[in-house]
């Protein structure tokens, strides 16, 4: 077995490192003929489970490639399993390949054709664990259906660097307490001999 990723994906029927019940949401032979049907119902069930925008765009095609591959050079069929277990999406793609040797998991020269298939898969899910069995091979790819914390447009946040906590670019780090507070906090006083604590200035008007 070759961990390119994250080692916390197992099929339905094999043990499980992690916990939470394992449900199945999609399990499905495939040929050449049904490739992009396999596809588009993939997508279909991706989404379903919650998971949208680019993180399911790019486990769509991560799959996509498994599978393309598993026709090309792993005897021409295969099946394809999707399941959830707490809050991951597994895939699994099993071929019945025979080819011995290394896997071309690293992205190839230019001028090679093909053999991108395992790289990309790997490269847009992070996580590529490949199974070698006596009958073929079998890829697993995952995708957490929590999302990551979103950064606005034009936010910086380094935890730790004055003005840079969240807020807009260049604006300045929060004052010393008392100089203003989150809103709903108490404000202390100002100190003594400040121009805040001393009033406002004499412009020699009379003032009520």
């Amino acid at each position: 077995m070759s961990n390119l990723g994250r080692p916390d994906a197992s099929g339905p029927g094999g043990s499980s490192s992690g916990d939470g019940e394992v449900t199945s949401l999609l399990s499905q032979p495939f040929t050449a003929q049904t490739v992009t049907p396999l596809r588009h119902l993939l997508a279909a069930r991706i989404a379903a489970a919650g998971l949208t925008g680019e993180m399911a765009e790019d486990l769509v095609l991560a799959v996509h490639e498994l599978v393309t591959n598993a026709v090309l050079h792993g005897g021409g069929h295969g099946r394809l399993d999707l399941f959830r277990r707490a809050d991951l999406l597994v895939c699994e793609v099993t071929d019945h390949g025979r080819g011995s040797g290394d896997l071309p998991v690293n992205l190839p020269t230019a001028n090679t054709p093909g053999g991108r298939g395992l790289w990309l898969a790997h490269h847009l899910t992070g996580a590529l664990t490949l199974t070698r069995r006596p009958d073929g091979m079998t890829a697993t790819v995952t995708a957490s259906l929590v999302p990551k914390p979103a950064v606005p447009p034009g936010v910086i946040s380094t935890p730790g660097l004055p003005g840079t906590g969240p807020g807009p670019i260049g604006a300045a780090a929060p004052g010393p307490l008392g100089t203003g507070g989150p809103p709903g906090g108490t404000a202390l006083p100002p100190p003594p001999g400040t121009a805040a604590a001393n009033g406002p200035p004499d412009d020699g008007l009379p003032h009520q």
